[in-house]
């Protein structure tokens, strides 16, 4: 049976944006077409992290049976390692049910991934569709975007699809991004991602984020016996094809990590593929093209280390399709009201992608210190943190996803850096005190470099 050409949704990526939106714009009622390239299970180092404020946002859209059936570990919160001491931040309390802890899940990016496409698939007025979109088709005089050209996999045949609404969610690597947003993708480093098998974890059920005098290193499950180590490696990459790479981590790692973690990290070293991805910033913009929506990391990335990506993602689809829905705009045709509510989204998404995206930036800066004074308030965080009470379980709310409350982060910062200028007087004699009540001016002037350039970004 021939595919029909015209559609109110046409969805470029069925990844965790694209099947999420497909699914749950097709129980909308609306006619989807869903694009993907390869509808294989997808095998990727990163998005295998899911925040408490992501559950509930697969939870509204329905979809929270995606989470069973694909060995996803339960997770309760985060110990943080800084040369060799430990401070535990476990996710707070629901705030609608104080009874009940909130939690996240961590799982293999690829098997969730196939669930939410399995539900796009069965969710009535989908039709799903393998092949490469090759071209986004505007009219040439209104520049509205019509639908796409693209090769269908199976006839290699040159085919054109048309939508009312043309959604581009093609990732982290998107071919069509530069078409509408101006704005360069900023890369500082890169994760070099290993799996460890039946690995003895320090703290069960927790993101581990392991500090010292190199960048960050995350180690956290993903499955009954599979564990994920991602090592933070800035400037270019070592070449993994002459062993580089390899004698890196094994210089660094070792002698960095919990002494229970070494054995299965020497073993993986041996036997697994080292595998890269880059760690990428893009600030969201405004859409201004008629008959277009990008939505994911083709539109808006953070740095990964926070786990905050698909939290924002899902919340987006939870946004999204309620100031879409057939009650708002009965036609998608209808492209000024459509504009309108984007440019709707765009404002009310800011509270929480906002937090994400400022903790993302500002706590990789910290935790990847490579200065003296970035290396201070590194130091004092882990010290805030130390403290417990508000000074966790705020910050941990806000990383969740479960407090998108833009000025709270901002109160937290700013009490960090504070806090790291009393760490940095804490014990000194007086006659220190000319020489560090000058270089704590330093140290705040640093905070303040970290925390307003990405706060800019995000609303401007």
């Amino acid at each position: 049976m021939s595919i029909p050409s015209q559609y109110d949704v046409v969805i470029v990526g069925a990844g965790v944006v694209g099947s999420s939106l497909g699914a749950t714009f097709g129980r909308q009622g609306r006619r989807v077409l869903l694009i993907e390239r390869d509808w294989a299970e997808p095998d990727r180092i990163v998005g295998e992290l899911l925040q408490p404020g992501g559950v509930r946002a697969l939870e509204k859209l329905g979809l929270r049976q995606c989470l069973e059936g694909i060995d996803a570990i339960d997770v309760v919160g985060y110990a943080i390692s800084y040369h060799g001491e430990n401070v535990s931040i476990p996710y707070a309390s629901d705030p609608n049910t104080p009874e009940k802890t909130l939690e996240g899940r961590s799982f293999h990016h690829g098997r969730f991934v196939a669930k939410l496409r399995g539900a796009a698939k069965d969710s009535p007025n989908v039709t799903v569709l393998e092949a490469t979109v090759n071209e986004i088709i505007s009219d040439k005089v209104t520049r509205r975007v019509l639908g796409v050209r693209c090769t269908n996999k199976k006839t290699e045949q040159s085919e054109y699809y048309y939508g009312s609404l043309t959604v581009v969610a093609d990732g982290t690597f998107s071919k069509f991004r530069r078409d509408y947003i101006s704005t360069p993708v900023q890369i500082r480093s890169h994760f070099v991602g290993i799996v460890l098998k039946d690995a003895i974890i320090p703290s069960p059920f927790h993101g581990h984020v392991i500090l010292g005098d190199h960048p960050p290193i995350l180690v956290y499950q993903i499955g009954t016996h599979e564990t994920r180590m991602l090592v933070d490696v800035q400037g270019k990459l070592p070449s993994a094809a002459n062993g580089d790479l390899k004698r890196r981590l094994e210089e660094v790692v070792t002698a960095s990590i919990p002494a229970c973690l070494v054995p299965s990290f020497k073993a993986a070293l041996k036997t697994e593929r080292l595998r890269s991805m880059p760690n990428s910033y893009l600030p969201p913009s405004a859409n201004d093209t008629h008959g277009l929506l990008l939505l994911g990391d083709a539109y808006n990335m953070r740095h990964p280390l926070t786990g905050g990506g698909m939290t924002v993602a899902l919340n987006d689809i939870v946004l999204i399709s309620n100031l879409l829905s057939p009650a708002r705009v009965p036609s998608l045709d209808d492209t000024n009201l459509v504009v309108s509510q984007l440019n709707e989204f765009y404002w009310k998404r800011k509270n929480l992608s906002t937090v994400i995206n400022i903790l993302a930036q500002a706590l990789y800066a910290l935790f990847a210190a490579d200065d003296s004074r970035l290396r201070r308030l590194q130091k004092g965080c882990f010290r805030y943190f130390q403290r417990g009470g508000i000074y966790v379980s705020e910050p941990i709310g806000l990383l969740s996803g479960i407090l998108p409350v833009p000025f709270l982060l901002i109160t937290h910062f700013f009490h960090v850096a504070l806090y790291s200028i009393y760490v940095l007087f804490k014990g000194a004699s007086w006659s220190q005190y000319p020489a560090l009540t000058l270089e704590s001016v330093f140290v705040f002037w640093k905070a303040c470099q970290v925390v307003f350039p990405v706060l800019w970004s995000e609303w401007r």
